[in-house]
């Protein structure tokens, strides 16, 4: 299995139950994480965004002020805040595939339904340190690249439709939390 060094990594979980940011940081800091940084609410995370510039957000969907897809909708601006590049894990005890579809479309990069596991935490943010995936913007949408999977030779009914769609490519997080293989 590939380890990351996590003390390299800044964190900030926002959620507006207590009990799961206490789950949620006890994780990070089991995984090695040494900056973990917590909000309460939607408003509260996006001052703490700001404040301690993380490497990765993980929220809630349901929140008091703004909920998690809002706050994603913020941090995703070009230009609002310092990094709108931030991986962004989403957290929700509902996960019909319309609520997937949203928080893509809101430019979620990785989404998790509760319970939650460890190792289930540990392989979303393995994913986002080792593979990032391009960001994408086009006229209505600014995230990280909704296809998993390219297929150039692609014509079914998920085509992406419409004008021409910037592609960055992304400096992974390796660069900052090595692998250890």
């Amino acid at each position: 299995m590939i380890r990351i060094e996590f003390t390299k990594l800044r964190f900030l979980v926002i959620d507006d139950n207590a009990h799961m940011r206490r789950i949620l940081r006890t994780l990070l800091h089991g995984f090695g994480a040494r900056e973990v940084y917590e909000a309460e609410d939607g408003a509260a995370g996006l001052e703490a965004f700001t404040h301690y510039i993380p490497d990765i957000v993980i929220t809630d969907w349901a929140m008091p002020i703004f909920d998690g897809l809002e706050l994603t909708q913020m941090i995703r601006q070009p230009g609002a805040n310092a990094n709108p590049f931030v991986p962004i894990i989403m957290l929700t005890g509902h996960s019909e595939k319309k609520r997937v579809v949203a928080s893509r479309d809101a430019g979620v990069t990785e989404f998790m339904a509760k319970p939650i596991s460890a190792k289930a935490l540990y392989e979303r943010i393995l994913n986002i340190v080792a593979n990032p995936r391009p960001f994408i913007k086009t006229k209505t949408y600014f995230g990280p690249d909704r296809r998993r999977n390219v297929n150039p030779g692609y014509v079914g009914p998920e085509r992406r439709k419409g004008g021409k769609a910037d592609v960055m490519k992304q400096t992974p997080l390796l660069d900052k939390a090595k692998v250890i293989g």
